[in-house]
């Protein structure tokens, strides 16, 4: 049964040119969920961290499961792949990249997503995903353009204080939804711009965007920083926005 083509998981890679990157362009993974038909418009999830939701997260493996055995309506993946070198400098606010991958993500990856796959073209049927420092890029993301992102999924976001400063320069964000959770395991985490407490971050920014009239659902939860912790959380927070009866 499994070898037929409906039930068959699909993950293609896609490349995207860039004129706003200096390399040029960047690699996508993209999953397409069972019976994807370019007459059909999906929902879909953008992630950063590309490889690691896909390989570490099993995105596509759990979003496969989620469709055929909890009859959730079918949605599209998309992995934003990312060297492991430059993710600083692009994914936290004020880094020397943030701009130009931002600028990217916006400006040419989702367009060239939306002409070669078949995936919903309103904010609220598009989500952004990250762990980390990559769920900081995609409330910076959701912050700086509206017009394009509303729903983030939060996986122990690294909020230092560019991100809060970023937030706290928004003087409503009503139309803003966020699931968030971070674990308790968290708290002395050793990064590459040191020590944080990622509980701490996390609560400061719940607090931020909950004052601001965004939607949230947040919890903490036993879990260390790392996929182990974040994988088990995928099913719940993806049925936050995906799921048959979505809470944001």
């Amino acid at each position: 049964m499994s070898d037929l083509p409906v039930v068959r998981r699909t993950v293609v890679k896609h490349a995207v040119s860039s004129r706003i990157l200096p390399e040029g362009g960047r690699s996508l993974r993209v999953y397409l969920p069972p019976g994807y038909q370019e007459t059909v418009s999906y929902p879909v999830v953008y992630c950063q961290d590309g490889e690691d939701f896909f390989n570490f997260g099993r995105i596509a493996t759990i979003s496969q499961r989620m469709i055929l055995e909890e009859d959730w309506e079918p949605f599209v993946v998309v992995g934003v792949d990312v060297d492991k070198k430059l993710r600083t400098s692009e994914y936290m606010p004020g880094g020397s990249r943030h701009e130009a991958y931002t600028g990217f993500f916006s400006e040419e990856m989702l367009p060239d997503v939306e002409k070669h796959f078949s995936v919903r073209r309103t904010p609220e049927e598009r989500l952004l995903a990250g762990d980390s420092l990559g769920a900081s890029a995609c409330l910076s993301l959701a912050l700086k353009r509206p017009d394009l992102f509303t729903r983030v999924l939060s996986l122990s976001g690294a909020y230092y204080d560019a991100s809060v400063d970023q937030a706290d320069r928004e003087p409503i964000l009503a139309g803003l939804r966020v699931w968030m959770s971070v674990g308790l395991q968290e708290t002395a985490f050793e990064t590459d711009r040191g020590t944080f407490d990622f509980v701490a971050l996390n609560r400061v920014m719940k607090r931020l965007l909950s004052a601001k009239g965004a939607e949230i659902v947040y919890s903490e939860r036993d879990g260390e920083h790392k996929w182990g912790f974040w994988q088990q959380l995928l099913p719940e927070a993806l049925s936050a926005f995906l799921g048959p009866s979505p809470d944001l």
